[in-house]
């Protein structure tokens, strides 16, 4: 009974440190959050100590052979699948590959205190957190090249776009590629699909107002 007892604060533990990462994720609003975290802290957990106990009553008899590393190196791989399906292609960046690595990670905190190893499971938790809120501040020394897709639509000048591409280029900004597109039959304005490479350390907003601004240009939309 008390061995049951350990095994439930095992899972307790797990359960909670996968909360904490959990919180974190979902505050940046990320897809997987504390329900999921939660869930794959208990689960690895659990079968870390299926792993390791769940077979008692048949060690000793003759012609059985275990390896208690057999389940739990299952769940390493197989928790890559749920991770997998949180990573997506948005506005030609990749999302969610921090949270998938979260989650593959919280599943190791689990079997990590599955197995009872207490300090190993907190310290690490302590250092996602540590770190995810450390590396989510705006250093100049993280800030690296990003980026956008924009829609203008603009008069249709010859000189306009030229205009547009040097005052990007004061900024520091390069044109990745673009096209245009006639919005009426008299050609009067023009929509140009535009991928530019903006300096990590420039925000969106500031881009959009900096186009808004040029006379000629109609609108600007940051996609």
């Amino acid at each position: 009974m008390l061995l049951q007892l350990e095994f439930l604060l095992r899972l307790i533990i797990a359960g909670i440190c996968g909360v904490m990462i959990g919180y974190e994720r979902k505050s940046r609003m990320k897809e997987a959050g504390v329900r999921t975290h939660f869930v794959v802290a208990i689960g690895a957990a659990l079968m870390m100590m299926v792993s390791k106990y769940g077979f008692d009553d048949i060690l000793g008899h003759e012609g059985v052979g275990l390896d208690p590393s057999r389940v739990a190196s299952q769940v390493v791989s197989g928790i890559s699948f749920l991770g997998a399906g949180m990573i997506f292609l948005q506005r030609q960046h990749v999302k969610g590959l921090t949270t998938a690595a979260g989650i593959w990670t919280t599943a190791g905190i689990g079997l990590a205190f599955g197995s009872g190893m207490y300090f190993m499971g907190a310290g690490v938790t302590l250092i996602i957190l540590a770190g995810q809120k450390l590396l989510h501040r705006q250093f100049r020394w993280l800030a690296f090249p990003k980026s956008e897709q924009l829609i203008l639509q603009m008069e249709n000048e010859p000189d306009l776009v030229g205009g547009i591409t040097r005052i990007l280029m004061d900024k520091n900004i390069s044109i990745l590629n673009f096209h245009a597109e006639k919005m009426d039959k008299e050609a009067a304005y023009i929509e140009i699909y535009m991928q530019v490479k903006v300096p990590g350390s420039y925000p969106g907003t500031e881009l959009l107002s900096l186009i808004q601004e040029i006379p000629g240009v109609k609108s600007v939309e940051l996609q």
